[in-house]
């Protein structure tokens, strides 16, 4: 066993230095507070002046501490704001984002709704439709041109149906499926649809091009030229399209024919109505009085 150490705590000279300072401290203290006590009950107005000194010298390490304290708490406050602050925009942004989602979807029901109106116009109101449906997709780059309609055989949807969209004519179905149908559209390069100048009443063939346009041919050599503007409606001949269904509007004038637009733009099929067959009136039957009176 290692004997004990001869040096005293005291032997370096800073130990010793601040062993002294502190019996200093609390020999001042200890005799400060006598005198607090002496003077308390001896002598009241020593007293006094005593804790006014007191006061005097401990006020700025009172204002120093405070202000330490207000600052550590306004710093605290800060950090407190700033992360509220965060959250607070984290919360405004997601806010924002679904507000403007709700913005598009009112948007596409407005557009809907519009579309809707005008296919509510182009109805007749003698025609009850068998299925109204959204057109899921089209054909565009073949000269033959399909859609697909998200309606089939099970919603009453068959064969050589027409087919009418918010704008005019779009085509009639060629195939049928339980949910689904296809339907050919009257731009198809083999499509040919009977039709009339909604001004005059001239009849026309409209061809399809398989480009998305149509080439009006007139019936008949005396027609008058047609001209860019004019608009041109089924004319019911055929049994499948009832008249008045606007068809295309001529663009101009060329070798082969009038160059159309289709009313029904391929690239904006959403949606559209399955009417069934347009039928045309029997003519009245003869009044067997006036064959007698003929006679």
């Amino acid at each position: 066993m290692a004997p004990p150490s001869p040096r005293r705590p005291g032997f370096s000279r800073r130990a010793q230095y601040g062993i002294f300072a502190s019996y200093v401290i609390a020999v001042v203290g200890a005799a400060f507070a006598l005198l607090l006590v002496l003077t308390a009950r001896f002598d009241p107005q020593g007293h006094a002046v005593l804790q006014s000194l007191a006061a005097d010298v401990t006020s700025p390490i009172s204002s120093a501490g405070r202000a330490l304290v207000n600052g550590t708490g306004s710093v605290g406050k800060s950090v407190g704001a700033y992360i509220n602050a965060a959250s607070k925009n984290e919360a405004m942004t997601k806010e924002l984002a679904a507000a403007r989602r709700k913005l598009v979807q009112a948007d596409v029901l407005a557009v809907e709704n519009r579309r809707l109106r005008q296919m509510l116009g182009i109805r007749s109101p003698d025609i009850r439709p068998v299925a109204i449906a959204s057109l899921v997709n089209s054909t565009g780059a073949s000269s033959r041109r399909y859609a697909t309609l998200s309606a089939g055989a099970g919603d009453g949807v068959a064969n050589g149906l027409p087919v009418i969209g918010p704008e005019g004519l779009v085509g009639r179905i060629v195939a049928t499926g339980r949910l689904s149908a296809r339907v050919l559209l009257i731009v198809d390069g083999g499509n040919v649809t009977p039709v009339k100048r909604s001004s005059d009443g001239a009849p026309a063939l409209a061809i399809g091009t398989g480009e998305g346009h149509l080439i009006l041919r007139p019936l008949s050599s005396g027609t008058p030229a047609f001209k860019p503007g004019d608009i041109f409606v089924t004319s019911g001949s055929g049994g499948i399209y009832r008249p008045g269904i606007p068809v295309a509007r001529a663009i101009n004038h060329g070798r082969e024919g009038t160059l159309a637009r289709a009313m029904a733009d391929p690239t904006r099929l959403d949606f559209a109505a399955v009417e069934p067959v347009y039928q045309a009136p029997a003519p009245p039957a003869p009044n067997q009085y006036d064959d007698a009176k003929n006679k």
